[in-house]
C-alpha cells in the first residue's frame, strides 16, 4: 500500500497550522466563556430582585434587599491576614528552591515573602476595621 508524497505533505502542513489556530482560539474562548459564566451567574439574582421589588411597597426594605444580594459590599481587606498567607507562600517557594529547583525559585520565594512582610506592615500601619479605627481615634484623643 503506497501513500502519495502529496498526502503526507498536506497532512504535515495541516498539523503545522493547527497548533497556532488552537492557540488563538484558546485566547478567545477563555475570556468569552468567563463572560458567559458571569452572565448566567448574575441573571438569576437580578430576576429575583426584580420579582421581590414588585411586591415591596417600602423603599427602605428594597434597599436592604439589594444590599443583602450585593456581594461586593464585604468587610475591608485585612492586610495582616493576607500578609501572613503571602509571607508563608514565599517561604514555601524559597524552601522549594533550596531543596529542589535552585536559585531562580529562591529569588521568587524571597520576593513573595517580602511582599507578604510589606502587607503585614501595612496592616499595622493602616487599621481598616471600624473597631480598629475607633480605637485609634480614642488613643489619639487621649494624647
Amino acid at each position: 500500500m503506497m501513500i502519495s508524497l502529496r498526502y503526507i505533505l498536506l497532512k504535515r502542513n495541516l498539523m503545522e497550522l493547527l497548533i497556532p489556530i488552537l492557540g488563538i482560539l484558546t485566547g478567545i474562548i477563555v475570556p468569552v466563556s468567563v463572560f458567559i459564566w458571569l452572565y448566567f451567574e448574575s441573571k438569576d439574582k437580578n430576576k429575583t430582585i426584580l420579582e421581590i421589588s414588585k411586591n415591596i411597597d417600602d423603599p427602605s426594605k428594597l434597599e436592604d434587599l439589594i444590599g443583602m444580594f450585593d456581594e461586593r459590599k464585604k468587610e475591608p481587606i485585612d492586610y495582616r491576614r493576607t500578609g501572613v498567607v503571602t509571607l508563608f507562600t514565599g517561604v514555601g517557594l524559597f524552601l522549594f528552591g533550596v531543596f529542589f529547583l535552585g536559585s531562580v525559585l529562591k529569588g521568587v520565594g524571597a520576593l513573595v515573602a517580602a511582599i507578604g512582610l510589606g502587607q503585614i506592615i501595612a496592616g499595622y500601619l493602616y487599621p481598616n476595621t471600624s473597631e480598629e479605627l475607633t480605637n485609634a481615634v480614642e488613643e489619639f484623643e487621649k494624647k
